[in-house]
């Protein structure tokens, strides 16, 4: 068990840290074909995971607890949304994301939005695994650790594209190979970070996994309609994003239909 968990809470650093190293063997320019159907890709892993990994199990566990089904789904889902909402509107008063890159620009500012909306939605994101595999160890019938796997192995791959997202736009605009890939790897570290703290308070988290897990579907789901959508449907070849939408959900559906 020890082993599979180590395992798991790795995957999805580990798709990050691969996505981000992209920058290495890629032209410094992304071409834009390439950048809108990994942006559809990660946003049809995002929505498939948010709804098998994630809403689906929070119905199932809080109906097993004796709750009312759809209210621990329901809430958490939307305090999620309102969490990013709150975190990057404050940022961006705050201008913690100008002033990091060379260029102040239009583009500039827009790469800082998606590392920051990445990276923030990352810590719940990790909290979904970290919530994955505490239910696993206190064996809950909902989250076997065949589903906890599943649900870090689609995080992993989902992560890949974004790791990319990342570093490849940091590099178009001037940011050196090296300290692109080390943006990348960053916004990837908390998420380790937030599931190792959730497991280590498995037993004070057990009664609120539903709503965690509603939570981070939230916030999932607030990233995919506020920075990945706009950005795969922007300008022209828009369909490229819809095609990777559409592979990336039926790849995510199909990781955790079949492993869970």
């Amino acid at each position: 068990m020890f082993r599979d968990i180590m395992v798991g809470l790795s995957v999805p650093f580990l798709g990050t840290m691969s996505g981000s190293a992209m920058v290495f063997f890629m032209k410094s320019q992304m071409n834009c074909k390439i950048e809108k159907l990994l942006l559809g890709f990660a946003s049809g892993v995002m929505v498939a995971a948010s709804v098998w990994s994630l809403l689906l199990p929070s119905i199932d566990m809080a109906e097993e607890q004796g709750q009312r089904p759809w209210l621990p789904a329901s809430a958490g889902f939307l305090f999620g949304m309102a969490f990013l909402f709150l975190l990057e509107s404050m940022a961006s008063r705050l201008d913690l994301l100008q002033g990091k890159f060379k260029d102040t620009g239009h583009g500039a500012k827009k790469t800082a939005m998606l590392v920051f909306a990445v990276t923030l939605h990352n810590i719940p994101e990790g909290m979904a695994v970290g919530v994955a595999f505490a239910g696993a160890m206190i064996d809950s019938p909902r989250i076997a650790l065949a589903g906890a796997l599943a649900l870090a192995a689609g995080i992993g791959i989902q992560n890949f594209p974004e790791g990319a997202i990342i570093s490849m736009p940091l590099r178009s605009q001037g940011t050196s190979r090296p300290k692109a890939f080390f943006y990348g790897v960053l916004s990837g570290l908390v998420e380790p970070v937030s599931a190792v703290f959730t497991i280590l308070l498995a037993r004070m988290v057990v009664p609120v996994l539903p709503f965690l897990l509603a939570f981070a579907a939230g916030a999932m789901i607030y990233v995919v309609v506020e920075e990945l959508i706009p950005e795969s449907q922007a300008g022209d070849e828009s369909h490229r994003g819809t095609f990777g939408v559409a592979a990336g959900f039926a790849i995510m559906m199909i990781l955790d239909v079949a492993w869970g």
